[in-house]
């Protein structure tokens, strides 16, 4: 959702904030390429979890992504980053 967010609309958070009452789930996803939720990505993915809590909202985040490296070391990558 963020990655598309991102290039379709270019504000993330805003969208989030705007939209909150009609959105049931998140998911992950890097950007470019869907790979890990790292600092080689455009989103701040700390900063995105944040907004998101601010909002109320307790559900469940998805995480998507094609690892380029161990994939239980990259779920527990986006986990650490998500978890605020």
């Amino acid at each position: 959702m963020y990655a598309q967010c991102e290039i379709k609309e270019g504000d993330v958070i805003r969208t989030i904030e705007e939209s909150k009452a009609y959105i049931g789930h998140y998911h992950t996803g890097g950007n470019p390429g869907r790979n890990e939720i790292d600092e080689t990505q455009e989103l701040n993915y700390r900063r995105i979890a944040q907004a998101i809590a601010d909002t109320g909202f307790t559900g469940y985040f998805a995480h998507e992504f094609i690892p380029r490296r161990d994939p239980m070391t990259s779920l527990r990558q986006a986990v650490e980053i998500c978890t605020v």
